[in-house]
């Protein structure tokens, strides 16, 4: 099964690209992956804090992925799977990537400010694409949601 890997945090484009990959992921038969990471520098204190700042840093992301879950169980129909890692964002993508061989496609949203893509879109398209096994999908940050559902 083709698997669509789309990262999560709290930025609108995230949303988009999530649509985007449960739309594109129900219609081809394929399935949704979330990756939530955990930043290096959130947990990079006394032992005994950094293991605490990491627990929350996990429940954190356990959290946001449940409103995400309900979503795409009720509007797609589909149950998406919670993958989570602690590291830098592009390097644990390429990690993930590199460690599920069903992972067929990479689904970034792209930032809407107008200043770029962002950090991660950036990073990995400029910087990365050569140790890319499978395609990136970048959702702009503009498109709405009809747009989004037509184009998938």
């Amino acid at each position: 099964m083709r698997k669509f890997l789309v990262v999560m945090d709290d930025s609108p484009e995230f949303l988009n690209a999530m649509r985007f990959a449960a739309i594109r992921a129900k219609k081809t038969g394929g399935a949704v992956v979330i990756l939530g990471i955990v930043a290096p520098e959130e947990f990079q204190h006394w032992i005994g804090v950094g293991e605490a700042m990491r627990a929350e840093a996990r429940e954190r992301i356990e959290e946001h992925f449940k409103v995400f879950h309900r979503w795409m169980i009720s509007k797609e129909g589909m149950e998406p799977e919670l993958v989570i890692r602690e590291g830098e964002k592009a390097t644990e993508v390429l990690a993930q990537i590199d460690e599920d061989p069903e992972v067929g496609i990479l689904v970034l949203g792209a930032g809407a400010t107008g200043e770029g893509p962002g950090p991660l879109v950036t990073e990995l398209i400029a910087r990365q694409t050569a140790d890319m096994s499978v395609p990136i999908v970048v959702v702009p940050g503009g498109m709405t949601k009809d747009r989004i559902i037509a184009v998938s």
